[in-house]
């Protein structure tokens, strides 16, 4: 039964009877007087000695080879959310946490998701000849239980037209084709992917441009060519038809084709193409040439981008249902704080048998499980609460984790002390990480104490600031992994980190065990750093006394964001509100930065201490709740955060202050002064966030 994950302080509570209330009053006194009149010690995890060596004995037993069993059991068979195969990974992962005797639990909801039902499409070429191009990866077949090739939430359709090439297709690529008097309307637009267009934006811009259906294909790099990107095209986090609330049983449910459900959805069909079949087509355009800035990211043969001669017979019929999903978690419970929580997660759910995307992720998760299990029977009690959260239905749109976000949203507002989210552990060399600014610190403290997986005798930091020169964190605007709805929509301190920046086996079924044995982490050295790094920052941020944020890093970031809007905006625009409340920011951020050292240097652990400790930790968890606004950006009001959310505009400059990009992006179609009128707005807005985050830093009302 889908239910909110209980506080780990009240997990077995019954109902009282008289007596257990009078002997529950008498040992609250007792309690009390002894807690009031004595000096009690930390948590043995809290003392720094104590906490340094469960640290060291977490790093001292990873091991690569648990870590690759673990992966080898997650992709034995393909486990596409809302199947059989997924719900058979949630028994694996539920039977794991138990076995290690964690304290386990699951959550499930009701979802609409989708799946293809069957597709056809075939090329018709001007001598007459025609080839039936296959849509799924050779060698496969239903019984190996691999979904066909399909964009998840694609309306069913057919159509038989002439094929035109449009790039990336952006509106810069429209712009690029109408230069050449080249006219989509009425065609199959071909497109390949790139950039930070998403899915399901290409299809919407093709139905803009008049398109009848899109093709998509990735450059598979060789010898994967013939993969095919599965994905999902419909916009927004979390399932259509219960949109800011979560899909529990007996949940008020919107009807599939209300208004409001359809407008997430794309009107024209669309399905992946591998890059070898987009080859057969490119390779037989003709008409106009192709653009000169196109032509470097093209085969030497491609000539021209039609329309046609190639006409082709494009066929999909999919089918959109109500699936039970299931999210499993493991609790270990604070000795000192056990209402303030620690949250790790990873998806389990792939698009096929998913070894990068998302289970080299799950097999470190597994492992920081059987670790922590470790330290448990080493004497190692958390300070505050530690849940592990296995996500299920991430590739349809983050649906298990902004379901359970939505349900538990009162609770994680006022508890959750941060989020780290791995989604696909391992993708190749090179360490990348995006976060929020306040955890930055923390990040490379802890890459300094876990060995570089691809470098003998360096740390993980070393090689990171060898290879980019400094530290290169990235932010948290965009909506493709779990931690946006923890982020965008609850504000919680965030972190999300791989190893890899692409990988050619994307969403296909080429993404097996065998990929990463014999590609993406051959040694599983890379998993056990990933492991490593998501461990220790959750022991610090579950164990250090004073919370290990640093809103200095915050500061920086919104002066050099003040300083890029400097550039784009005129004059009629001002941004001495901005300023204003970024100085006042930085005045509490200092503040506050001084004040957690002081608290430091306490040795004391007197009550009056503790509190102190105690007030300010909440300060500083609850300083990122104060960048959300309730009315949410406009037009998409599920997201909240004023900072870091996606634009409406995706091809937008700034990944930052999305309701001032929108108002960018809407001004250009508006008169002078409206759209001055409407940025200023969208400026006010940021300004009051930013001092609310700061008056929350300072914890006063005057």
């Amino acid at each position: 039964m889908g239910q909110r994950l209980p506080n780990p302080t009240t997990l077995f509570t019954s109902k009282p009877s008289a007596a257990c209330t009078f002997l529950s009053l008498l040992v609250i006194c007792i309690l009390g007087f002894y807690t009031l009149h004595y000096v009690h010690p930390e948590p043995s995890s809290s003392n720094p000695q104590t906490a340094l060596r469960f640290r060291r004995i977490f790093l001292s037993h990873a091991t690569n080879a648990t870590v690759a069993s673990y992966l080898r059991a997650l992709t034995l068979h393909p486990h596409l959310a809302g199947t059989p195969p997924s719900l058979d990974t949630a028994h694996f992962v539920r039977a794991h946490f138990m076995g290690l005797g964690l304290d386990t639990r699951s959550a499930h909801y009701n979802s609409l998701l989708s799946y293809p039902l069957r597709s056809s499409l075939s090329a018709h070429f001007s001598n007459g000849s025609h080839v039936d191009i296959p849509l799924t990866e050779p060698g496969l077949s239903a019984e190996n239980g691999v979904v066909g090739a399909y964009h998840a939430y694609s309306p069913s359709g057919s159509a038989h037209a002439k094929v035109v090439f449009a790039n990336h297709g952006t509106d810069e690529d429209y712009r690029a084709l109408a230069e050449l008097g080249v006219n989509v309307s009425g065609c199959v637009v071909l497109v390949k992917r790139g950039g930070d267009l998403p899915r399901g934006e290409a299809v919407g811009k093709a139905e803009q441009n008049g398109a009848l259906a899109v093709l998509l294909y990735t450059e598979g790099g060789d010898g994967f060519k013939k993969g095919f990107e599965r994905g999902l095209v419909r916009s927004g986090a979390g399932d259509p038809l219960t949109p800011g609330w979560a899909g529990v049983d007996g949940a008020e449910r919107l009807d599939p084709e209300d208004p409001e459900v359809l407008k997430r959805f794309p009107k024209i069909p669309s399905m992946p193409l591998s890059a070898k079949a987009a080859e057969l087509l490119l390779e037989t355009l003709g008409a106009s040439p192709v653009p000169n800035q196109w032509r470097a990211s093209l085969p030497a043969g491609v000539g021209g981008v039609g329309p046609g001669p190639t006409v082709v017979n494009f066929t999909y019929q999919g089918e959109k249902k109500v699936v039970a999903i299931h999210n499993v978690f493991a609790v270990i419970r604070g000795a000192e704080e056990p209402d303030r929580y620690v949250l790790l997660g990873n998806h389990r759910d792939a698009w096929t048998y998913g070894a990068v995307d998302p289970n080299s992720g799950t097999a470190a998760l597994l492992d920081i499980a059987r670790r922590y299990a470790l330290l448990m029977r080493s004497g190692w009690i958390p300070r505050r609460t530690i849940i592990l959260c296995s996500w299920d239905a991430e590739e349809f749109g983050m649906v298990g984790s902004t379901e359970w976000v939505e349900q538990n949203l009162a609770n994680l507002a006022s508890k959750a002390v941060a989020y780290l989210n791995v989604d696909c552990a391992v993708q190749g060399p090179g360490l990348f990480v995006r976060a929020t600014p306040q955890l930055d610190n923390l990040i490379v403290e802890v890459t300094k104490k876990v060995k570089d997986p691809d470098s003998e005798g360096a740390t993980v930091y070393e090689t990171w600031m060898a290879a980019n020169r400094s530290i290169d964190i990235q932010r948290l605007s965009a909506l493709d992994s779990d931690f946006a709805p923890f982020v965008q929509h609850a504000g919680v301190p965030s972190i999300d980190m791989y190893y890899g920046r692409d990988f050619p086996v994307y969403h296909t079924a080429f993404d097996a065990y065998d990929w990463m044995v014999n590609f993406g982490d051959p040694l599983f050295q890379r998993h056990v750093a990933v492991a490593g790094i998501w461990g220790l920052l959750a022991l610090h941020l579950a164990d250090d006394s004073i919370l290990p944020f640093n809103f200095l890093s915050y500061v920086d970031q919104l002066k050099h964001y003040k300083d890029v809007l400097s550039s784009l905006l005129d004059g009629n625009v001002s941004l001495h509100p901005l300023t204003t409340a970024i100085q006042e920011f930085a005045y509490a951020a200092k503040e506050v930065e001084h004040e957690a050292q002081r608290l430091r240097d306490v040795q004391s652990t007197s009550e009056l201490v503790l509190l102190k400790k105690r007030a300010l930790n909440d300060r500083l968890m609850l300083a990122e709740r104060g960048f959300l606004d309730s009315d949410g950006l406009e037009g998409r009001h599920w997201f909240k955060h004023l900072v870091y959310a996606p634009s409406s505009d995706h091809e937008s400059e700034l990944f930052f202050f999305p309701g001032v990009a929108d108002a960018i992006f809407q001004a250009k179609r508006m008169s002078g002064r409206e759209g001055q009128a409407k940025i200023q707005h969208e400026i006010w807005r940021v300004a009051r966030a930013i001092q609310r985050a700061a008056s929350s830093l300072r914890g006063e009302i005057f």
